[in-house]
């Protein structure tokens, strides 16, 4: 599977888990299945707690792929 194929199973937009995952790794933040609570129409923080597991998948998805294929945050 390439790269694009996985961001084309899950949704990408902002604050969804796919998204929060791959902010996480992009920010060199542990893993820590969440999604929302960033603004916008992201609604509430929902933590791993509260979280089904179609929405722990993607958030695993966005941040393993990241980890492959994406960046890092460069603080300097």
């Amino acid at each position: 599977m390439i790269a694009e194929d996985i961001r084309e199973r899950f949704d990408t937009k902002h604050g969804t888990p796919f998204d929060r995952g791959s902010a996480d790794s992009w920010y060199s933040r542990p893993f820590n299945p969440h999604y929302g609570g960033v603004g916008g129409d992201s609604g509430s923080r929902v933590e791993l707690a509260n979280m089904t597991v179609d929405e722990i998948v993607a958030y695993t998805a966005g941040y393993n792929w990241n980890e492959q294929y994406g960046g890092k945050k460069c603080w300097d």
